[in-house]
């Protein structure tokens, strides 16, 4: 570790950064709370009066209480486009700047969200099981799946995502509509100003949106009704924007057709009621883990970092003015 490098501390390693620890640690002095002897509270104090800058994912939120015990810190620095992890309020009140990586994720996240959605409805991975399992062609027929083009698909959250995935599916022949914080009059796809709108008007969702106060749970019974027995829901936000625990009720009961899901409320907790259903697809928080994304990440998160210790404009600041 060279002392004359600029100090960023890391409390646990975001997956960005244990990939490419080695790129990073050639620029900067990472000073590792997670490899020290000492409990992360006294690692922190230990080290207060000098730490400028910390990287963090959602595995390392950043916390009233972590920036209590940070009173130097001016820049968190997040590996992810979501900052749900972080204490934006507190960060504001003290003049923090926060960082992410901007749009690094949005086509390999758009991939995977349209991907989820052809598993489901075509029942790729329940047809898989199925061979596994020795069940073809002794013991039964194997259940149809459903058509793609000309499905009605609502997307929830028409930002950098939800956009590319619009695209993907309009291009896919399908009927795309959405709602958002506010209508995109430089779309051509139909505007529904609230969810169960959406829902009523749509064969399956498509979750795009950032886990705020007002999306968490947004996703409740009553929106799993209004999408009817058919529906799909296919999450690649954040776990919470559903209220997991009505999900699984509608899908045990067959009240929605199926779902597929890279997160989850409780992560890394997956609820063990979904491995039995073949309708359902889950991944583990997978959807931007790409070695061509992570290496773009990396050079965004050591980006912000240089602009910071330079004294430069950050390359992708978090408004944090709401």
């Amino acid at each position: 570790m060279d002392p004359h490098l600029p100090q960023v501390l890391v409390i646990r390693p975001p997956p960005v950064f244990a990939v490419h620890e080695q790129s990073i640690s050639n620029k900067f002095q990472i000073l590792k709370a997670y490899d020290s002897p000492l409990p992360t509270h006294d690692f922190l104090q230990a080290n207060a009066q000098s730490v400028k800058a910390v990287i963090c994912s959602g595995n390392s939120p950043i916390t009233a209480d972590v920036l209590r015990d940070l009173p130097a810190l001016q820049l968190v620095v997040s590996t992810t486009t979501g900052v749900n992890h972080i204490d934006m309020a507190e960060c504001r009140r003290r003049g923090i700047r926060v960082t992410n990586v901007g749009d690094v994720f949005s086509d390999d996240v758009a991939d995977v969200a349209v991907g989820l959605l052809i598993d489901v409805m075509r029942r790729i991975s329940g047809g898989d099981k199925f061979v596994r399992g020795g069940r073809w062609p002794v013991t039964e027929q194997y259940p149809l799946g459903s058509k793609l083009g000309g499905k009605r698909i609502g997307i929830v959250g028409l930002g950098h995502i939800g956009s590319k995935v619009a695209i993907r599916l309009d291009a896919m022949g399908c009927i795309v509509s959405y709602t958002s914080r506010q209508q995109k009059h430089s779309t051509p796809f139909t505007f529904y100003p609230n969810i169960l709108q959406l829902a009523s008007h749509s064969d399956a969702l498509i979750l795009c949106c950032a886990l705020t106060n007002d999306t968490r749970h947004m996703i409740n019974n009553k929106v799993m009704a209004a999408l009817g027995k058919k529906g799909v829901i296919i999450n690649v936000a954040r776990g919470a924007v559903i209220d997991e625990a009505e999900l699984i009720k509608c899908l045990v009961k067959g009240e929605i057709g199926g779902a597929g899901l890279d997160v989850y409320e409780n992560e890394p907790n997956v609820p063990k009621e979904l491995f039995r259903l073949d309708n359902v697809v889950v991944l583990p928080h997978s959807s931007a883990c790409t070695n061509e994304c992570f290496q773009e990440a990396t050079q965004v998160v050591v980006g912000n970092l240089e602009a910071f210790f330079t004294n430069k404009s950050l390359i992708t600041p978090v408004r944090n003015d709401f």
